[in-house]
């Protein structure tokens, strides 16, 4: 078995068992009455974090990590694990459907393996570098070529108010020109649904490489066009564009 066979083996499973620990909450009444909603989330990430990190180092201990939750380890094989325990976590709080496990493994060519896996909606993304992309283990490929004017497109928002009004600038200029903006509230799921074709595009300003680690190379290999920019807000966040070549340049185009 290659290496990055085994990677996306070990990737899908831990994503699985996560999801099955994510699962297993009470209902959003239950947590308004007891601890609360927030503790209860929070709480949860770091169990996510918990698990899916022991898994990774039972069965690789050299590999590196980064995490958002702070579980970061430097590599001494080569391989790099870059792992959101739960993305779309105001989804995951609200118990609202989209909220995902996203789990990416790197080399110094890049990603190498990505698994993206959204447990209320029973949806799971994978890719391996070169290897093409699947949903729930049929291929899957972007929409290509999609006029800017009939497409669909995803996008988030930040939580800071000032950056958001900046966002809400652009909005108010791109809007005209799309069919329509969906925000459903997971960077990773987003983009993996440019992958597989329910979305013509994705873009969002001030994520980081969690998000869109595994979900980038996720619709890479479906044949969209991924790019990042880096750096900015003070250097601290990306911005991601994703979508079919063609919608990916006209989208470019007014992002610039």
């Amino acid at each position: 078995m290659d290496v990055a066979t085994e990677l996306l083996e070990i990737a899908e499973r831990i994503a699985l068992q996560a999801g099955e620990l994510l699962k297993n909450r009470p209902s959003k009444f239950e947590l308004d009455e007891k601890s609360g909603v927030l503790d209860f989330a929070t709480q949860m990430d770091h169990e996510s974090e918990k698990l899916i990190v022991g898994e990774i180092l039972k069965a690789r201990p050299n590999d590196g990590l980064l995490g958002e939750e702070g579980a970061n380890k430097e590599s001494k094989s080569g391989i790099t694990w870059v792992i959101d325990p739960i993305d779309g976590t105001v989804n995951y709080l609200y118990d609202l459907p989209g909220w995902c496990i996203s789990i990416a493994a790197k080399d110094e060519n890049g990603g190498l393996i990505g698994v993206v896996y959204s447990p209320s909606t029973n949806s799971l993304w994978k890719a391996k570098r070169g290897g093409g992309a699947f949903l729930n283990n049929s291929p899957i490929r972007c929409n290509e070529p999609v006029q800017l004017n009939r497409a669909l497109v995803g996008s988030g928002f930040a939580y800071d108010i000032e950056r958001r009004k900046v966002q809400a600038e652009f909005m108010a200029r791109f809007l005209p020109e799309i069919r329509d903006l969906r925000r459903l509230g997971a960077c990773a799921v987003d983009i993996c649904h440019v992958a597989s074709g329910s979305l013509d595009a994705f873009f969002e300003a001030g994520v980081n490489e969690w998000d869109y680690a595994a979900a980038g190379l996720i619709a890479a290999e479906a044949g969209a066009k991924v790019t990042i920019k880096s750096g900015i807000w003070n250097g601290q966040k990306h911005q991601v564009l994703a979508a079919g070549p063609s919608l990916h340049a006209a989208i470019e185009a007014l992002l610039s």
